[in-house]
């Protein structure tokens, strides 16, 4: 595309940054651009993210690059330090580092052995020495006033490797920070699986290691853990705490495809929340959070009768975060039978857009959703219902949160959580629906119906 005319190019034009709401912290956060080969598979896209990166307007105050720089996995250290080069002396030589710091995490494909462990940190030298003992410069946390950043080392060679991580010195730096207004702790693996992609160590940490440091992250007030890895955009909830996964810096295979594309994110922190845009390579911004959001205030409860009724539920791809309160007691256990809480629906619709309600002889809280007519349902999991046991809980559908903006919490709490899934996509593709039915399914009362006493829906 000739640039001769800025005005008649959009890539020429700036691109304007998310500002705090007052006092903050604007920054810029990507991932996986597994690069530092010239003419090599992933330079064109990686440049392809920098260029959008280049207009943001005003800069960045810093930029947290989550891992996988370079394409890596080699014996041959010279090699290695050539991939480095280039990556900083090319490929990011338009960063002012003396301006806009940039904070890397550890990653699969920079340190994959003691080797390279070495050469990430002497490629670094600007990165702090403060982490635990044998992770100088490879786990570390920087203060920006009240913003504390923590690295995470999460493929430490010496407990392990991929997949393996300390959380003695975590816990330490985050009691020693904790009046920091806002904390951020980054890894390069997730925590939890990102779009079904799942296993211990490869596609995140541990299994061992994440209640232990989910645990952390809580009892601090961390506000996110960002990560990288999985070949994706993705945002979802555990106790109040964000886990937002980005790895679209450039690597040109991405999963799954047709969903998943290139970006770059662009965060806020304030005293409101966090925000951030997602923004592909065309500077399109094709994702958007702000956080809490409208999801602080309790909303104006309405009973929705029990039966089957007209009122209409509005798509959720209109911004609207639809939020529904069932409260009763469980029945006893007998079989594994569904029972419906809610189901929305429109006519001529094949399968039900929308069912709430529990399966399995546990009772487990499912959340079935069917966009699509002729495709399977994608199903969300959460907790269990003990028999003969009161329940009260709040859900959520939140269209600007794709497959983790399928929420719940017990009423009362102030703290949501992302309900279990494997899907790409989430409610934010939902249509409009016109009829609903609680207490049963669509086909009547005999229809999947709740077996307990005292059920209350609400809609808000």
């Amino acid at each position: 595309m000739s640039t001769e005319n800025p005005a008649q190019d959009p890539l020429a034009t700036n691109l304007p940054a998310l500002l705090p709401r007052g006092d903050g912290h604007q920054f810029l956060v990507y991932g996986d651009s597994c690069s530092g080969v010239p003419g090599g598979r992933h330079e064109a896209t990686f440049a392809a993210v920098n260029a959008v990166a280049r207009r943001l307007d005003p800069a960045p105050e810093f930029i947290a690059f989550l891992g996988d720089e370079i394409i890596g996995l080699t014996a041959d250290e010279a090699a290695l330090r050539a991939q480095w080069r280039h990556w900083l002396d090319v490929e990011t030589a338009w960063i002012d580092r003396e301006a806009i710091p940039v904070f890397h995490t550890t990653s699969n494909h920079a340190t994959y052995d003691v080797m390279s462990e070495r050469v990430f940190a002497e490629m670094l030298p600007d990165l702090p020495r403060n982490g635990p003992p044998g992770q100088a410069g490879l786990a570390y946390f920087v203060r920006r006033g009240d913003l504390l950043l923590v690295m995470i080392h999460t493929s430490a060679m010496a407990l392990g490797g991929e997949g393996h991580i300390e959380t003695e010195w975590l816990a330490r730096v985050l009691a020693d920070n904790d009046d920091a207004r806002h904390k951020l702790v980054l890894g390069h693996h997730p925590v939890f699986p990102v779009n079904g992609f799942s296993g211990a160590y490869q596609r995140e940490i541990g299994h061992e290691y994440a209640p232990p440091l989910w645990d952390l992250l809580v009892a601090h007030g961390v506000t996110a853990y960002l990560c990288s890895h999985i070949l994706a955009f993705d945002v979802q909830v555990h106790r109040g705490v964000l886990q937002i996964t980005t790895a679209g810096a450039g690597t040109a295979h991405r999963m799954p495809e047709g969903v998943e594309y290139l970006h770059l994110v662009q965060m806020v922190l304030d005293a409101a929340g966090l925000r951030y845009q997602v923004i592909d390579t065309e500077s399109v911004v094709r994702e958007a959070l702000d956080w809490p959001g409208g999801l602080v205030e309790a909303p104006d409860w309405r009973p929705l009768p029990l039966g089957e009724g007209a009122t209409p539920v509005p798509s959720t791809r209109d911004p609207i975060i639809r939020r529904w309160r069932f409260r009763g007691q469980a029945g006893p256990r007998t079989s594994g039978a569904a029972e419906t809480l809610l189901e929305a629906w429109s006519p001529g619709q094949g399968l039900a857009p929308l069912w709430i309600g529990f399966t399995g002889p546990a009772r487990k809280l499912t959340i079935s959703l069917a966009p699509e007519t002729g495709r399977s349902p994608h199903v969300w999991f959460g907790p269990e219902l003990s028999p003969d046991a009161p329940f009260d809980l709040d859900l959520a559908l939140h269209p600007g949160m794709g497959p983790g903006g399928v929420l719940w919490r017990r009423a009362g709490e102030a703290a949501w959580s992302s309900l279990d899934g494997a899907s790409p996509w989430g409610a934010e593709r939902l249509p409009g629906m016109s009829l609903w039915a609680a207490g049963h399914g669509r086909g009547g009362v005999e229809d999947r119906p709740f077996r307990g006493p005292d059920l209350e829906v609400l809609t808000g």
